[in-house]
């Protein structure tokens, strides 16, 4: 018998400023939960035409990107560009360091950008390996439809009902699932055991849990799991208005220190301290980052 994972926590994603314009609403990385690991940060972000986030550095961490809807293009000092479009994702480990820029792409009807971007920690002994992009493509995404085509999965990494990702895309071992859910619909998901996992609802809202653990989630809630247990259990009501629009994620965790200090994620503060000298030095991984301006972050650099 599979043991359905409790909720140990909810809570509303509140809206902020980030970046230069960008709005977003942060469930990790605040003082609800500070880390989740291997999870240090998870935002749901809308990003303007004329805002931004141009060059600034990363080092120690993987960042996976996700773009729900829109156009944003990426720029670092390797070299490295491209653009993501809506269903697509870039799965960026920043390494020992890398500088870059992430700009929305001017659209003939204006709207924002918006999308996800899930910071992941990496183990200590990848902290410093070269940095590295994979980008995936909205059809390279395997869908799967279960309960009688009353939910569809995309399996962006990890497996769902029979169904396997495209491998190899993060160092660290993560599983994206984007859920829609029609109403009536119910899902049994099972998780690998003893990995942390969450569950954020983009639009409408959604049981989770089943019988008197049965709890109701709204839209930009993020709902925390306990440790124990192999399945996470989500449905909707059969009179429903709209449908439901969520992502389950879970990790290994990492028993390791984090320390972070903005961009730079790492197990000491000693580690930090170097982090900040050899970006301001272009040192020991930032080599490339002097006299390195991206084409895409001009306009707001000045």
């Amino acid at each position: 018998m599979s043991v359905p994972r409790a909720i140990r926590k909810a809570f509303l994603a509140v809206e902020q400023s980030e970046g230069a314009g960008a709005r977003v609403r942060r469930s990790i990385g605040t003082s609800q939960l500070r880390n989740f690991s291997p999870f240090l940060m998870l935002d749901h972000f809308s990003v303007s035409p004329g805002a931004g986030f141009p060059d600034h550095p990363h080092r120690g961490q993987e960042t996976i990107t996700y773009l729900l809807e829109g156009a944003t293009d990426h720029e670092d000092f390797a070299g490295n560009k491209g653009t993501l479009y809506p269903g697509d994702l870039q799965f960026m480990t920043a390494g020992r360091g890398i500088v870059h820029a992430e700009m929305p792409r001017k659209t003939e009807d204006g709207k924002p950008n918006v999308g996800l971007q899930l910071w992941v920690d990496l183990p200590e002994n990848l902290k410093a390996c070269e940095p590295r992009y994979r980008d995936l493509r909205a059809a390279e995404i395997p869908t799967v439809d279960v309960d009688a085509g009353r939910a569809t999965i995309k399996v962006i990494s990890g497996q769902s009902h029979g169904i396997d990702s495209v491998k190899d895309l993060a160092y660290t071992p993560v599983w994206i699932l984007d859920i829609i859910l029609r109403p009536g619909a119910r899902v049994t998901q099972p998780l690998p055991k003893g990995w942390n996992a969450f569950s954020y609802v983009l639009e409408g809202s959604a049981w989770y849990g089943q019988g008197q653990d049965r709890t109701e989630i709204q839209q930009f809630h993020n709902v925390v799991f306990e440790q124990d247990g192999d399945v996470v259990h989500v449905e909707t009501d059969a009179d429903a208005t709209k449908d439901t629009r969520l992502v389950i994620i879970a990790g290994t965790p990492l028993d390791q220190e984090v320390v972070q200090y903005g961009p730079f994620v790492l197990n000491s503060k000693e580690g930090v301290y170097q982090a900040l000298y050899d970006y301001q030095t272009f040192s020991n991984g930032f080599e490339r980052a002097k006299d390195w301006k991206s084409e895409i972050g001009k306009p707001m650099m000045g």
